[in-house]
């Protein structure tokens, strides 16, 4: 066989997902949010709560065991793979509140802009504290 080209029986053998651990779960949110052990986290993940339950009109759910989501939709891939995921989300961390949101950060530039302090990653924002950006813009 020359190099870089398959075998024939490789190709029948497309190993399957990994079962993803993040799912929805019945755990109670605000039990969750109770654990937060620093105060000013705690407090501004609650807030972030109410925040997001008011833009969503959903109530929040606990996916896997650190993430509160909101309005749950089911996601396919170009591959024909498909899963649950929420549109939007965060999680309380120690280092700082990590926003999940669905889509492309990057088309968001002008409101980032005005934010406040802030970082991202792929579909994170992360946030310090709530107190530091412009909670209208968020």
């Amino acid at each position: 066989m020359k190099k870089g080209q398959k075998d024939e029986r490789d190709l029948n053998r497309i190993p399957a997902m990994a079962e993803l651990k993040t799912r929805p779960n019945d755990d109670n949110v605000n039990e969750f949010l109770e654990t937060v052990s620093d105060p000013k986290r705690r407090s501004d993940a609650i807030a972030l709560q109410t925040l997001m339950e008011s833009v969503t009109s959903e109530p929040s759910q606990m996916w896997g065991d650190s993430i509160v989501g909101f309005r749950a939709r089911r996601l396919r891939y170009e591959s024909g793979h498909e899963l649950d995921w929420f549109t939007v989300g965060f999680s309380p961390r120690k280092q700082n509140l990590t926003i999940y949101v669905t889509g492309a950060l990057a088309s968001f530039g002008e409101l980032l802009a005005r934010l406040g302090p802030h970082s991202t990653g792929k579909g994170c924002l992360y946030v310090k504290r709530l107190e530091d950006v412009d909670i209208d813009v968020l």
